[in-house]
């Protein structure tokens, strides 16, 4: 979940304040030596200072065997390193113990639920939440992470009726209607999802990153033509984000507008040359090949340069030009792709250089190619035997 380290902190803080967890024994600036090491406290202050690693090291000191260990707070420290840490499993383990222990606080039930979310125990976190009480409805957070549970467990109507309660609870809170847009479209109601899409993408906070995301829903629902609409807003909006270029470029792919997707592309391509090649090629399918051996002209990468370069000189029939890329393909390493060294092999024949050709050609294994190979050979044979054939 995206902000889970924000209100992580948050509720650390909470919780170790709630829980006294950062106080020092009574007089513990008075005759230190004589007084043995508080492993909780110390580990309370360790965690105070983020140093959850350390917390635990001073938690494997304390005795648990003896009756005076406060076996509440101590599992309740452990849980909150080990969330500090990332580990949700041995979090959850360590806070229900605190639970089961006596902790008494309903902020106990926030980190339970944050474990039992992070290992996709998707009940549990509602029941968490519910026994955190008047909490959940405080934060934004812990409200979207209500509404997430519901939606993993299909309980869509309990997960959008959270949303709308959110939305009234924290009216300037935007994830909540962000959050609906991307439901509806999961759930197929594609002119609601817009609808609420176009009211989102009005406010200010909205990001390249959430037109992308939107964009790219609306696509994987074959909602093309909406999906267009949506990011070529987005462009006029965020012309220098490749993202929107790209995932726009490929919206007019799946149309079939070859031509409006190169061109995005190219003008990507100002910015970020690596995309020259992509641009090129969707020119080279679009059947514009000399825009695309134009395009290909400038292309860093050789390998990709001289791959696409000779798909498009055998396109065009430039066959001798094709013919005389023989050393390039062979220093750039190209010639141990099987595909492009019967594409040589073609360009030669085609060019007449029958002698060069079945050296090439008796390098292929592919069974496909080998066909083509036998054929290419007769080919030859009835251009020597029967010149006039093969003008």
């Amino acid at each position: 979940m995206k902000n889970q380290g924000s209100w992580q902190f948050h509720y650390l803080i909470y919780v170790a304040i709630a829980l006294n967890c950062y106080a020092y024994p009574a007089g513990a600036n008075d005759n230190k030596a004589q007084q043995p090491t508080d492993f909780i406290e110390l580990a309370a202050v360790m965690l105070k200072d983020g140093h959850h690693d350390r917390a635990l090291l001073a938690l494997q000191s304390v005795d648990l065997g003896n009756k005076k260990t406060d076996l509440a707070r101590f599992y309740t420290l452990q849980g909150l390193a080990y969330l500090g840490l990332n580990d949700l499993e041995a979090a959850k383990d360590s806070l229900r113990l605190a639970v089961r222990n006596g902790q008494k606080d309903p902020s106990i039930f926030i980190y339970l639920a944050q474990a039992y979310f992070g290992v996709k125990d998707y009940k549990n976190t509602l029941d968490a939440l519910e026994k955190a009480g008047a909490l959940v409805n405080k934060d934004a957070v812990l409200i979207s992470l209500k509404a997430e549970s519901y939606w993993h467990l299909q309980r869509t109507t309990a997960a959008i009726d959270t949303l709308n309660e959110g939305q009234r609870a924290f009216p300037s809170d935007s994830r909540f209607l962000k959050r609906k847009v991307f439901y509806f479209v999961e759930l197929g109601l594609y002119q609601e999802a817009i609808r609420l899409g176009r009211e989102y993408f009005k406010r200010a906070d909205a990001t390249a990153a959430d037109y992308v995301a939107f964009g790219n829903a609306l696509r994987l629902s074959r909602e093309y033509q909406e999906a267009i609409n949506i990011l070529e807003v987005a462009r006029l909006q965020y012309p220098h984000e490749e993202m929107v270029a790209k995932l726009l470029a490929h919206t007019y792919l799946d149309q079939g507008q070859l031509n409006s997707a190169a061109f995005i592309l190219e003008q990507a391509a100002l910015l970020n040359p690596v995309l020259q090649a992509e641009a090129a090629e969707i020119y080279r399918r679009a059947g514009r090949f000399h825009k695309a051996l134009t395009l290909n002209e400038s292309i860093s990468d050789q390998k990709v340069k001289l791959k696409q370069r000779l798909s498009i000189l055998l396109a065009l029939k430039q066959f001798e030009h094709a013919a005389n890329m023989e050393s390039s393909l062979y220093r750039t390493g190209l010639l141990e792709d099987q595909d492009i060294r019967y594409a040589l092999a073609y360009a030669l024949f085609s060019s007449r250089r029958f002698s060069a050709v079945d050296k090439h050609l008796q390098h292929l294994t592919n069974a496909e190619l080998f066909r083509k190979a036998t054929e290419l050979r007769r080919l030859m044979e009835v251009c020597k035997n029967e010149p006039w054939q093969c003008t």
